[in-house]
């Protein structure tokens, strides 16, 4: 696992699964999960812009990029490549 993954996966647990991992997997879906909102998108790119000095533009914000952490690991290796 990366650092980049690692870092995000201590962020989700910590902030919305109250400290309990709850068989969190690289491809669980956020939403579909109801582990993350929509505000907790906002607060997830607020995240990802400050831990790894990326700025998510409006149209990254989809699924496609930020609903598993698999998805974000592949998104942050584009955007820091």
């Amino acid at each position: 696992m990366s650092g980049k993954k690692e870092k995000v996966r201590s962020f989700i647990i910590e902030n919305f699964l109250f400290g309990d991992d709850g068989g969190l997997e690289d491809h669980t879906s956020f939403l579909e999960e109801g582990i993350v909102d929509s505000t907790g998108i906002m607060e997830l790119m607020l995240f990802l812009e400050k831990a790894f000095g990326i700025k998510v533009e409006d149209e990254e914000a989809v699924p496609e990029n930020l609903d598993s952490l698999e998805f974000i690991e592949a998104y942050l290796d584009r955007k820091t490549a």
